[in-house]
């Protein structure tokens, strides 16, 4: 990762009708299908597959346009009912062998069922903050800062959720964006973990101070040990890209820099499992106090 030295403290503090479907039909063939036919190959960036993912989906009432599915899962009783309030939106309901489902999916580990959705409709910035503060006194939002792997931002994704942060911001350009696969490695998350995409993060950075947020970078060298922070009030959470860490520019944004003190002779960690530290460090430390002032008052 780049290194810079630590960024300059700013000076003052902040307040803190009918649709008609196909009949059910097992398709073997292998032959191409016409464009635009009921089994032609769905796009990579708006397909999901996986049971997990497919029935968040379902449970979240996302707009799916297509299910492609087989027989055995059909009727099976976590996906019977959601398949038939789906269909009767007007999702059309495609029952394939495997080795159709295998060909939609490129050779996907997709475990019997994908699904064709609406395109990711982002959050708005500002819409993210104001729904943050309303869901914690001391909200996490994480920013990825150029993360180009689709597989670390789904797992980044997934790790934020799962620890309890209220959302996420990435870049627009030179950055991966939600896709199919994204959605894959969140398992579900997404349904329920809003995401923001800036133009200019900086930019966005800013305005997260001017909500009373303190931004925190992490970096592999250079920074306070992760472990000598007390992480409180609003946060947010700068992760770097996978080649070169945070950008200069980004780091002179940061109000402080974070590294996570290594051991071994491996100089760096990769971008999700970083986030995934330094955010259990921030939520150990609340739950830790949680514990405490519990205990203290029996």
């Amino acid at each position: 990762m780049i290194m810079s030295n630590k960024p300059i403290p700013r000076p003052g503090g902040r307040q803190s009708g009918k649709t008609k479907f196909s009949e059910k039909k097992i398709i073997t063939s292998s032959r191409p299908q016409p464009k635009g036919s009921p089994d032609s190959k769905a796009s990579d960036d708006d397909l999901i597959y996986g049971r997990h993912s497919v029935l968040a989906a379902l449970e979240n009432e996302r707009q799916l346009n297509r299910i492609w599915i087989t027989n055995r899962l059909h009727y099976d009783p976590r996906f019977h009912n959601l398949i038939q309030d789906s269909k009767a939106k007007g999702t059309v309901i495609d029952e394939v062998s495997l080795q159709r489902l295998s060909q939609i999916t490129n050779g996907a580990n997709h475990q019997g069922i994908a699904a064709q959705v609406a395109p990711y409709t982002y959050h708005e910035l500002k819409d993210l903050i104001a729904q943050a503060k309303t869901k914690s006194d001391e909200p996490v939002i994480v920013i990825a800062d150029g993360i180009a792997d689709p597989h670390n931002l789904g797992a980044i994704i997934r790790t934020a959720e799962a620890m309890g942060c209220q959302g996420l911001i990435i870049p627009q350009r030179r950055a991966a964006g939600v896709t199919s696969a994204v959605t894959k490695v969140a398992a579900g998350a997404l349904e329920s973990f809003p995401v923001a995409r800036v133009v200019n993060l900086s930019r966005a950075l800013e305005t997260l101070k001017t909500e009373g947020f303190w931004i925190y970078g992490t970096v592999a060298e250079g920074g306070k040990r992760l472990n000598d922070f007390n992480f409180r009030g609003a946060i947010g959470l700068v992760i770097g890209s996978e080649g070169s860490g945070l950008s200069l520019l980004t780091q002179r944004c940061c109000d402080e820099l974070v590294s996570i003190p290594l051991e071994g002779k491996t100089p760096s960690l990769n971008a999700s499992v970083a986030a995934a530290i330094n955010l259990y460090e921030i939520y150990r430390q609340r739950w830790s106090e949680k514990v405490y002032i519990s205990s203290g008052s029996k």
